[in-house]
């Protein structure tokens, strides 16, 4: 090849490149949506414009301190979104346990006025009506935010998907509830401030996605952990019908969780209202967010008899939930063990006091013949009540009323270097590889392999496939069979992916029973 003719290609493809930025450049230089005009940038490659710290809701701060969302301030001229918005209040991110920085919000800014999502698009036009994903984070309900870096939405974007994340209050501000709140808000309800934001930002995306390229008649939810079980309650929630029509639930749900009743839950807002010396509402929404943080932690999901009317085992038992398909998974060293194991004598006393006649049946899935086997079992504990029993239970559900679920199970043992390497495939593990985004993953902490790459690779096409038309197979990809209580068939991502049975079923059965006594 000759030096000119090396000049004309190279000139080919940055003109090919500058006309792809000015296609999408010039379609999407500004928006307009609830609220007025916005702007944004554009990836480094010219292909996804990307619009981050959009409102949704007006800033929940002073007198709308735990209310429902209201409708955004309208602003003047084109307002920037080129920057996240404020992370919720909570504590400061530190890595902790297997969570190194990529898997934490930023540092700063963290505020009360967070009502905020996110976009990236690909569409060339606003009349491509893409698929469109909306992420919603982790955190126990406690803290998380839309800015953690594996959360990024480029990737996805790139393979035709418009993907949305979301901010939404947590703990003492997401979750609260105290008998003013509830005689104050004209339905007898308090507490699910936090969903309250999640669907107000699922409304968002359904009067305003159509202007970014997106389809709002297609629409999927996804989350993972508190995320996950978000995913869970939206579904469940009358209030949510007809925003979505698809859920990717990844490690969480709530059908053998302890339930928080709104009785319950005013108590504990009257409580923690005389720890502050609040003798009334008005008074603790002039207290200072820190301490409303300090004395509020630990707080989740109501049955508030409005969000959620009733438990939401309960909703899915009768067949009253939103109608979507499914796929959703755990991991295979997801549990949480605090504090050191008990050997084994200590574990088969502990199972005697508790189960009683079902121990030796409880052993034989959660064995304890050595030390060493009963810590494991007791992480293999740990990981199935918290997170198997209620994904599973889930797919059950889902197949026993004739609806679609795909179920997987992420065994990849992220590689990893000192303190790390005991985490194996473990919680929120599975979110850079589902989305694409390795490239955030500290190489340092965690030497990623060549395998890695490949099964990113395949569980973000799955992903995608599922987002697009409720079916995660496609060319190229193993098949990964419907999910039924006949077969049990999951798909089990690890160095090699390929379907089979689930392995623990007869264990996460014998859960759900001793569960539910």
């Amino acid at each position: 090849m000759t030096t000119k003719s090396l000049a004309f290609i190279t000139s080919c493809g940055i003109l090919f490149g500058l006309l792809s930025f000015m296609s999408i450049s010039h379609e999407f230089d500004t928006v307009t949506v609830a609220g007025g005009q916005i702007s944004g940038t554009v990836n480094t490659t010219g292909d996804v414009r990307i619009f981050k710290g959009i409102p949704f809701a007006a800033p929940p701060v002073g007198d709308r301190r735990w209310k429902a969302p209201q409708p955004v301030i309208p602003w003047s001229g084109v307002r920037k979104c080129d920057a996240f918005g404020s992370s919720p209040v909570q504590g400061s991110p530190n890595p902790f346990g297997p969570w190194s920085a990529e898997f934490l919000i930023p540092k700063e800014p963290i505020s009360e006025d967070c009502l905020y999502l996110n976009v990236w698009t690909g569409a060339k036009s606003a009349t491509e009506k893409k698929p469109v994903l909306v992420w919603i984070y982790g955190g126990g309900f406690n803290s998380g935010g839309a800015g953690v870096p594996i959360y990024d939405g480029e990737a996805t974007a790139k393979k035709g998907v418009i993907f949305v994340s979301i901010n939404y209050r947590v703990g003492p501000f997401g979750f609260f509830s105290h008998p003013e709140l509830t005689k104050e808000s004209g339905r007898n309800a308090s507490g699910n401030y936090g969903l309250m934001d999640q669907i107000a930002a699922l409304q968002w995306v359904k009067q305003n996605i159509a202007r970014f390229g997106g389809d709002p008649a297609n629409v999927t939810i996804a989350g993972q952990s508190a995320g996950s079980m978000s995913v869970n309650a939206l579904v469940a929630s009358p209030l949510a019908k007809n925003l979505f029509t698809k859920a990717i639930a990844e490690s969480g749900a709530n059908f053998s969780r302890p339930t928080t009743t709104l009785s319950q839950a005013e108590e504990a807002g009257m409580k923690m209202a005389q720890s502050m010396g609040a003798s009334s509402l008005a008074e603790l929404r002039a207290k200072p967010a820190d301490e409303i943080l300090k004395k509020g932690q630990g707080r989740g999901l109501v049955i508030d008899g409005y969000v959620l009317p009733q438990p939401i085992a309960a909703i899915f038992a009768a067949g009253q939930q939103n109608d979507v398909q499914l796929l959703t998974g755990w991991n295979e060293d997801e549990g949480m063990a605090f504090g050191p194991p008990k050997n084994a004598d200590a574990y088969r006393k502990q199972l005697n006091e508790q189960y009683g006649a079902n121990t030796e049946t409880f052993l034989r899935f959660y064995p304890a013949g050595t030390d060493t086997e009963a810590a494991s079992s007791q992480v293999k504990v740990s990981r199935d009540m918290a997170f198997g029993t209620q994904n599973y239970k889930w797919a059950m559900l889902q197949s026993q009323q004739g609806r679609t679920a795909y179920v997987y199970r992420f065994a990849r043992k992220v590689p990893a270097t000192g303190e790390y390497a005991r985490y194996g495939a473990f919680h929120t593990g599975e979110v850079a590889y589902a989305y694409d985004n390795l490239k955030f993953i500290d190489q340092t902490l965690r030497p990623l392999e060549p395998a890695d790459a490949q099964l990113a690779k395949e569980m973000s096409a799955y992903w995608v496939n599922f987002i697009k038309r409720g079916n995660p197979n496609g060319k190229g990809l193993p098949d990964w069979p419907v999910y039924s209580t006949t077969n049990k068939q999951i798909m089990v991502f690890d160095t090699k992916t390929g379907s089979g049975q689930l392995p623990d079923g007869p264990a996460l059965d014998f859960l759900l029973t001793t569960m539910s006594k």
